[in-house]
């Protein structure tokens, strides 16, 4: 797996429920803040399309032409505000998103948690409120790494004469930040080079620019089948990535599915009754569940999952093969791997992701649907398949 999303959000959010919704993981759910402790791990999927829908039979990895592709999710503990400087369970959850490339921000868009994730009234919290503050505390936890030690980095700096961007990423490696983005936030806050003459305020600047950077956040608007119509409006017309959510609706038709009463993919709007054995009142949920489907166009947890690979992390699918004319590796199997691969990526770049050896010994790559060779700096797209020449035995 290639990519590390986080899922963050204040307690009772319905955080631990996205998670479990999207990976069907064992995890703890209760109405009261700080259910998730430690931080859960768990397998989800990005959605595509398969290739093997072109040819004449059909690979067997994918479902009725659907590619499942997987990616590391995390559930963190519940955040509240001011976590960066100790409070609820202080800076334990940010630790934790030190791996993620993306992040989900779960709200309860139906207003009945306050700030701080206690349970209120419903549409009595503005879920505007909880928009901004996952942000800052995520700048303010970068801030704390590069302040605590700022004085004496400052005149190493300048007396070794090292790299800034190098430095400062170096200080901030625990988060998972690199030198070129550093680089790029530097540019971005206009900052003077003589960073001996910084001010707090330039710091938290540079440091909302590297999380904005490093840390792409989509907003799950969760809770819609609940939710006051003029707060999900309010939050799908903001000037940010938002998706309308409900996790609980997502891990009914999962379990419904699993237990063999429908089938349903995920992402999909619709689903097919298979059981004839149901009660009353579970058909009546099913068909609730249904119109919920077809009144929102899904229940939004595997877009959220898709737009933070494809949208903000702006990914590709590619799918490396033995055989350019057949799709299949050494053992006839067709299309048997997925890679996500950051746009922009050369074959070189598939083949050291397919194996170091593989990467070291290339000679040249062969497009899977037109069998001409690639060009050494050719750009991958999305559904490209590829065979890969080596020398490498």
């Amino acid at each position: 797996m290639s990519i590390t999303i986080g899922l963050a959000g204040k307690p009772n959010s319905g955080k631990s429920t996205f998670f479990k919704s999207a990976t069907m993981a064992d995890v703890d759910i209760a109405n009261y803040p700080f259910t998730t402790i430690n931080a859960n791990h768990g397998v989800t999927y990005v959605r595509t399309e398969c290739p093997c829908m072109e040819l004449n039979q059909r690979c067997g990895n994918c479902v009725e032409g659907i590619r499942f592709v997987p990616v590391e999710v995390i559930d963190v503990a519940g955040l509240v505000p001011d976590a960066w400087k100790g409070r609820g369970l202080g800076n334990a959850f940010l630790d934790e998103l030190r791996q993620a490339k993306a992040i989900i921000h779960v709200i309860d868009a139906s207003g009945s948690t306050d700030i701080e994730g206690n349970p209120v009234d419903k549409g009595s919290h503005d879920p505007m409120d909880d928009i901004e503050f996952l942000n800052r505390e995520i700048t303010m936890w970068m801030y704390g790494i590069l302040k605590r030690n700022w004085d004496s980095l400052s005149r190493k700096i300048k007396a070794e004469n090292l790299k800034l961007e190098e430095a400062l990423a170096n200080q901030l490696g625990g988060a998972g930040v690199s030198d070129h983005q550093v680089h790029e936030a530097l540019v971005t806050s206009e900052l003077s080079r003589n960073h001996v003459k910084w001010t707090d305020d330039n710091l938290v600047t540079l440091c909302d620019n590297i999380r904005a950077i490093s840390k792409p956040v989509i907003v799950a608007a969760n809770k819609i089948d609940v939710a006051p119509e003029e707060y999900i409006e309010k939050l799908l017309n903001l000037d940010m990535m938002v998706v309308s959510t409900s996790a609980a609706a997502e891990f009914a038709l999962k379990s419904a599915s699993k237990n063999n009463a429908i089938k349903y993919l995920p992402g999909s709007d619709d689903f097919t009754i298979i059981s004839e054995n149901m009660t009353k009142e579970q058909k009546k949920g099913i068909e609730d569940l249904r119109d919920f489907l077809k009144s929102r166009g899904g229940t939004g947890v595997q877009e959220c999952i898709n737009r933070s690979a494809f949208d903000l992390l702006d990914m590709v699918i590619v799918y490396p093969v033995e055989d350019e004319n057949k799709w299949t590796d050494k053992k006839g199997r067709i299309l048997p791997d997925a890679y996500l691969m950051k746009r922009g990526s050369t074959p070189h770049d598939l083949a050291y992701q397919v194996h170091s050896d593989i990467g070291d010994h290339f000679l040249y790559a062969v497009d899977g649907r037109t069998r001409m060779r690639m060009g050494e700096k050719h750009e991958l797209d999305n559904g490209d398949v590829v065979k890969i020449v080596s020398s490498a035995k």
